[in-house]
């Protein structure tokens, strides 16, 4: 999701009561972040605020203070004396921002190993560029121009199921865990058509939503169709685009103060028509996972045990953490960690239409409906769970005339986080660091890509 500029508005608090939760966001963000960088993904916490928070908070980046525990395994964040925010570590579920009463604890059964269906991807070793032209690529990749800091942390480019180049950042390893943002949507999108395959999901239909159970609501009528495609019409805000007003919205406000996250956004009143309202919002997502959750036994380490079982064991997906909130609701709109390498095998998942090895993990059909392109969403280019390149509108020609493949979509994140798909091109990358350019750094992406595929079309990688 994106929080630019987090507390631009923010000083007037006692003028306006819309700003009145602008603090406590802050240092959800700064504390749960700072936590899942230090003890999930294993880096330096300094440098991870300096890149990835403080272009976020902008002039009152100086303003919000952290400590870390790593005794206790914990973060603090303050912002003054408006606001303070604990984060803790736990283990396989990550890190939480503790709002209120702490969670009970959690007691982890996952059942037996299971034994990953998909081939391996690599060796334990970074894999060599496999021809110069890719080595060149990389190196482009990874070049600071000037101006923006584009930061990348890890690139990694898979042709045919098999790496053929990647690079890491110093401190980074192909067993890092990565945050992916909003990419975790796109791992959503898989667990829900996970629940579809079982037959315990029907996307056309009501979702079960305690709050919108009365007949007489009109939110009755939303259904997980339009969760996955945001267009529920709910009053969730909008955070496709960077501005003050979307880092205010709800969907921060669920992401970074309330303790029960979907069911926060799940009483959100409509402010348009559901199906037809396109609006680009975390929250839509959150009450999506909690769905999820209730399906899978209603607690976090069902919720958990599921994910290992039917999508990260299966894809070999070992590094993959998905945080939870206070009561056991995956953060499905922003907070799956995983290594580049394992990002790329969910995006193998898609590249082959939702088979891994001789067993179907997505319904028939589930690819091409996730990148089928949402109406209203013309804008952006959004499908369902993934950006795609299979539909018409400004942004869509843009990203295909500047070199994404007709046929490609991709899992996108805040701040420079990409995984492209292309299927017929037998293609994936990944391009994960946190960018302090406005859009991004699609611009990077757009030039990989280009580079990959002129390597590719060279006699001998074909």
């Amino acid at each position: 999701m994106r929080l630019p500029l987090l507390l631009a508005a923010a000083l007037p608090l006692s003028a306006c009561s819309g700003l009145i939760h602008a603090p406590g966001v802050a240092t959800g963000l700064v504390s749960h972040q700072i936590c899942s960088a230090t003890f999930v993904s294993r880096q330096d916490p300094e440098t991870a605020y300096r890149e990835g928070l403080a272009p976020v908070l902008g002039p009152f980046a100086s303003l919000v203070r952290h400590q870390v525990d790593r005794d206790r395994q914990e973060v603090t964040a303050s912002f003054g004396p408006l606001s303070r925010t604990r984060a803790v570590y736990r283990g396989p579920l990550g890190c939480l921002a503790v709002q209120g009463e702490p969670p009970a604890p959690v007691n982890l059964d996952d059942g037996p190993p299971v034994t990953a269906l998909l081939p391996p991807v690599a060796g334990p070793k970074v894999v060599a560029p496999a021809s110069p032209d890719l080595a060149a690529a990389l190196d482009r990749a990874f070049a600071e121009p000037g101006g923006i800091r584009r930061n990348i942390k890890a690139v990694v480019i898979v042709h045919d199921g098999q790496v053929i180049a990647e690079r890491y950042a110093p401190g980074v390893t192909p067993d890092t865990p990565l945050h992916g943002w909003s990419m975790t949507k796109s791992a959503i999108n898989a667990l829900v058509g996970v629940m579809v395959r079982e037959g315990r999901l029907t996307m056309d239909a009501p979702a079960p939503v305690p709050e919108w159970a009365d007949p007489a609501d009109p939110r009755r009528v939303i259904t997980p169709d339009d969760m996955l495609r945001m267009r529920t019409g709910l009053a969730l805000g909008d955070t496709s685009n960077a501005s003050a007003n979307t880092a205010l919205d709800p969907s921060a406000r669920a992401m970074f103060v309330e303790r029960d996250m979907a069911g926060f956004a799940a009483r959100a009143r409509l402010s348009g028509q559901p199906g037809k309202t396109f609006a680009y919002a975390d929250g839509e997502t959150l009450i999506l996972s909690r769905i999820l959750r209730d399906l899978a036994g209603g607690d976090a380490a069902h919720v958990h045990a599921f994910m290992r079982r039917e999508l990260f064991g299966p894809l070999g997906m070992d590094s993959a953490v998905m945080e939870l909130d206070s009561v056991g609701t995956p953060l499905g709109g922003s907070h799956l960690y995983a290594s580049a390498r394992d990002w790329a095998k969910l995006g193998l998942l898609y590249a082959n239409d939702g088979v891994v090895g001789d067993r179907r993990i997505l319904p028939q059909g589930w690819v091409d409906y996730s990148a089928r392109q949402t109406p209203g969403s013309e804008h952006i280019g959004y499908g369902a769970g993934f950006w795609t390149e299979r539909g018409q509108g400004w942004a869509v020609e843009h990203r295909r005339q500047n070199g994404l493949p007709a046929d490609s979509f991709m899992a996108r994140g805040s701040f420079g986080q990409f995984l492209l798909i292309s299927p017929k091109e037998k293609l994936v990358i990944v391009q994960i660091g946190p960018s302090d350019h406005a859009g991004g750094d699609i611009e990077g992406l757009f030039r990989l890509t280009r580079d990959t595929l002129a390597a590719l079309r060279k006699p001998g990688l074909s």
